[in-house]
Parts: C-alpha cells; sequence; structure tokens
C-alpha cells in the first residue's frame, strides 16, 4: 500500500495504492474522507461526484498480504478511464466507516462490520440517513469548488439505488450542479418497494397470499417502529429506514436542470420510474431523460431464463459510458 501525505490547512490528503488522492476534511465532531480517483491533480476538469449505494462498504480493502484494492462505492464495475477522460472522478466514503478496511472485518467480504466492536456498527447507523450525506456532500463540493485543478462550468451528480435518493437533495442544495443521473432509483422510497416484491412474489407463485401478507405486516411493523424514538434508540438501524422511505417524486419535479434516470427493466427497485415522465409531464417540463436496460437487474447483471441474475453477463461499463456520453452533449 503506497501512502504518502501532503500536510494542509482543515484538511489532510494521501495518495492509496497510486490509484487515487484521499482527502480528509477535518470538522468538529467528524470527518468527512472522500478520494479523487488520480494520483496528480494539475489538469482542470470539471467535477463527476458518484453517490454510492447503501451499506457500509469502504472504499478500499486490505487483504491478509497487505495487497489493497479498490471498490470505490461500485466504480471498480465502471470504465474508468472512461470517465476520468473528461472528469475528476469523485467518491465519498461512507460515514463512520475506514476509507480502507480490513478484509478480515467485511462481511462476505463486502461490507463492514468489525466484530470486535459492535460500537462501530451503531455509529454509522446513527449516521446513516438521507440529510446528512447531503451535507456532507455539499460540504465535499464547496471544497472542490475552490480548487486549482478543478473546472467549475460543470458539475456533474449521479447515484445509484441509495445514492438515487441522495443525489437529487444534493442537486437542490447546490445550484451549480450542471447535470443530474439517477440510477436503479425509486422516489417513493426503500419500504415501498419491500410491500411491493411481496405482492409480485405472490402473483408469481414464489410464495402464498398469505405469506405476502405476513411478510407485508412485518414491513408496516417496521416502519412503525422506526417513528417510535424509544424503538429507534434500541435499534438505531431504524433511523435509515425511516430516512429513505419517505416519497420524493416532489422535490424531483423541483429540479431544472436535465436528469437522466435510468435502470434495468428486471429491478423491482425501479419498477415505478416508468410513471416519473407523467409527473413531468403535468408540470410542463422537458428535463428528463429515460434509458431503460431491458431484461437488466438492479445492478445491470442480465436475468437468466430462471429469474436469477446471471453474475457472468455485467453491463455496468456500458451503461455508466452511456451516462458519461450524455453529459458530455
Amino acid at each position: 500500500m503506497c501512502l504518502t501525505f501532503f500536510p494542509t490547512f482543515g484538511q489532510r490528503t494521501s495518495v492509496i495504492d497510486n490509484k487515487a488522492v484521499k482527502f480528509e476534511i477535518t470538522q468538529e465532531n467528524d470527518s468527512i474522507n472522500f478520494i479523487v480517483v488520480d494520483t496528480v491533480l494539475t489538469q482542470m476538469k470539471p467535477v463527476f461526484l458518484w453517490c454510492q449505494g447503501s451499506l457500509s462498504y469502504p472504499l478500499f480493502v486490505q487483504n491478509d498480504n497487505g495487497e489493497i484494492y479498490m471498490f470505490g462505492g461500485g466504480i471498480s464495475n465502471f470504465d474508468i478511464s472512461n470517465i476520468t477522460k473528461y472528469y475528476h472522478l469523485v467518491v465519498i466514503s461512507m460515514p463512520k466507516v475506514p476509507v480502507v478496511a480490513a478484509e478480515k472485518d467485511l462481511i462476505d467480504f463486502q461490507y463492514y462490520h468489525p466484530n470486535s466492536d459492535r460500537e462501530e456498527k451503531k455509529e454509522f447507523w446513527k449516521a446513516d440517513y438521507l440529510e446528512n450525506y447531503v451535507e456532507r456532500a455539499n460540504i465535499v463540493l464547496d471544497f472542490l469548488r475552490e480548487q486549482s485543478w478543478v473546472d467549475n462550468s460543470k458539475l456533474v451528480v449521479v447515484g445509484h439505488s441509495q445514492g438515487a435518493r441522495i443525489a437529487p437533495e444534493i442537486t437542490l442544495k447546490n445550484r451549480n450542479i450542471t447535470h443530474l443521473g439517477l440510477s436503479g432509483a425509486n422516489p417513493f422510497g426503500r419500504i415501498d418497494q419491500m410491500i411491493r416484491k411481496a405482492r409480485k412474489d405472490a402473483e408469481s407463485g414464489k410464495i402464498t397470499w398469505e405469506e405476502a401478507e405476513k411478510e407485508m405486516q412485518s414491513w408496516y411493523d417496521l416502519y412503525r417502529d422506526a417513528y417510535n424514538s424509544q424503538e429507534v434508540d434500541k435499534k438505531p438501524f431504524l433511523i435509515s429506514w425511516k430516512s429513505f422511505s419517505e416519497p420524493r417524486i416532489d422535490e424531483w419535479v423541483k429540479i431544472n436542470i436535465p436528469i437522466y434516470l435510468f435502470y434495468g427493466t428486471a429491478d423491482v427497485t425501479s419498477d415505478l420510474c416508468d410513471i416519473i415522465p407523467l409527473y413531468f409531464i403535468a408540470k410542463g417540463k422537458d428535463n428528463l431523460t429515460i434509458k431503460r436496460y431491458f431484461n437488466l437487474e438492479h445492478n445491470y447483471f442480465e436475468m437468466g431464463e430462471n429469474g436469477v441474475p446471471d453474475w457472468n453477463k455485467p453491463h455496468w461499463v456500458e451503461v455508466m459510458n452511456e451516462f458519461v456520453e450524455w453529459t458530455r452533449k
């Protein structure tokens, strides 16, 4: 792992594994870590902010041999060179999650959950809510705007899944954003898709209607608990469920910059994106572009005939490259 420090006032930087520059903006009660996927920041380019999905994923993972690899909130699935050709690719670390995590501290080699310290997980849960992500992102964007290597004529913000809930809220609070991308989004909230999935499973015969009804009731109960302060004190993960389950379509329609809404047609999360154009039409707005990817699931893998994703047939590269091309038109 290559790590080189540069002293700065109010923030620190380092180069991680000769892949990205890590910045740390220190605040009174917290620090915000983010990476710019480059090693020498001299070429002036616009910022391309990627808002990752849910769960406490680290940006880098280090194995027992000391080797390090970049996940970057999912950007490892992209053609990174195509994005960085035109933009400074920026990813903000999840709150209360180390930028570089040991592989042994990951569950199923994915999200961060050190078995030795349950309190760290609770700290993440307490910070895992919409307003916090939005505030942190705009602090980072304000900082980047002041850098000599940033071209402020354009600013692209794109999010996937939970990140597609965060990106519009960042945009509503930041007049400098010029292009907005929403991938695998659900404008009607996280609980909504759980209820719809139970219904669809019953309709397809995967479960009985009695089982679906029981499952729906369990989600109603969880959501009710999310509004009960005593339950939240005992189960702080409910903070996120409440925060990300509020419908936001009325807020989306307030956005006036170009919006690119893209999703797989086999993605239950994004089913209701098909009706989003109706809201824009009703307001006389034409700033929405829709791109559907047929028979692809939430993370743009092809669906097999058995209804199971084919992990050998990914399409993230073409999906993201098409979005990048849209931002350049």
